[in-house]
């Protein structure tokens, strides 16, 4: 199983010491993350894409080759990259400049994504959420394939054997879907891509069934089971102790959630999340490695990745959830 990390590059004041780092400072320790990653011998470290001033990170490519020319082997992708409001030309001119940086590491997951403030930003319409998102992905599917493509649809100008470069170092940039929906389940498995399931709530019989459920649609297009690949992204946090985890994560979790319960998250919350059966894998380095176990076990996920770097943490307590994760669960869980 490849195991990872992934950042969304939040910006939250340490809720002990009321420090907030600068978007600079924030970035540094992005990469230093990435450098780290690498040496230890994780698989993979993933960039999320938001676009609000609590977030330093919002042009994914971009940090994705600054971390590839930082690093040697670990593969690199975004977490997710939101496509309904992209251009996807754009998009596959940036990630193959990254993927030329980096000697081949870098992959793609897109994503419709949970959140929406993108929309208005870029000067898209809620009412073509969907649709805006099967163009483009079929538009990149086709850049992805050729060097010159002709195209046209309804939400961009088409292309006339247009030039599609530069070209990336892989044969075809990696493209994953970021998916929770049953409908967006079934699209990834029948167009045959890898699924990625962000486990951030609801109960693991949930994911599951959404697994099963990919493997079947997958199965049904004739492609073989085995070629099917499942990610799995969460939330994490890994101690020496339990007793660690349990108090002193707590209040780094509660400001980086403080803006869904508008409010300090409540203690019992806590508690149900970091129960054997919650969805936070958190925890010693054992109840981290038996939670990965279980959720592999529930879905049979070939991959998963953390995001480690959660509400203001001071990046010590990071870098070592990072070696943690790499010296003593990877062992386990392979």
């Amino acid at each position: 199983m490849e195991l990872g990390i992934y950042t969304f590059g939040d910006i939250v004041a340490d809720p002990h010491t009321g420090r907030k780092p600068s978007p600079s400072e924030r970035m540094r320790q992005m990469l230093d993350m990435a450098k780290l990653a690498d040496n230890v011998g994780l698989d993979v470290i993933g960039v999320g894409e938001h676009h609000g001033l609590g977030f330093v990170n919002s042009a994914t490519a971009t940090t994705i080759a600054a971390m590839a020319a930082v690093t040697k082997r670990i593969r690199l992708t975004s977490a997710s990259t939101l496509l309904s409001t992209a251009d996807p030309v754009r998009t596959f001119q940036e990630f193959s400049t990254a993927d030329l940086v980096s000697g081949g590491r870098v992959e793609i997951i897109f994503g419709r994504g949970a959140f929406t403030d993108n929309f208005p930003l870029f000067g898209f319409e809620m009412k073509d959420y969907d649709a805006l998102f099967a163009e483009k992905l079929g538009l990149f599917a086709k850049l992805n394939d050729a060097d010159h493509v002709t195209w046209s649809g309804k939400f961009r100008p088409p292309l006339n054997n247009a030039e599609i470069a530069p070209r990336p170092v892989q044969p075809r940039l990696p493209v994953w879907i970021g998916a929770l929906s049953q409908g967006s389940v079934e699209r990834a498995a029948r167009l045959g891509y890898p699924l990625v399931m962000p486990v951030l709530g609801g109960s693991f019989e949930g994911y599951a069934d959404l697994a099963m459920h990919y493997r079947s649609v997958w199965a049904a297009t004739g492609r073989k089971q085995e070629d099917a690949k499942i990610a799995i992204f969460s939330h994490l946090h890994i101690t020496e102790t339990s007793q660690e985890a349990e108090q002193d994560f707590y209040p780094y979790y509660s400001a980086y959630l403080r803006p869904m319960f508008r409010g300090p998250m409540p203690p019992a919350v806590y508690a149900q999340m970091l129960s054997p059966h919650g969805t936070l894998v958190g925890g010693s380095v054992q109840q981290v490695i038996d939670k990965i176990s279980m959720l592999k076990q529930a879905t049979g996920a070939n991959r998963y990745v953390g995001q480690i770097d959660i509400g203001g943490q001071p990046y010590a307590a990071v870098a070592k959830g990072i070696e943690l994760l790499a010296t003593r669960v990877a062992i386990a869980v392979e």
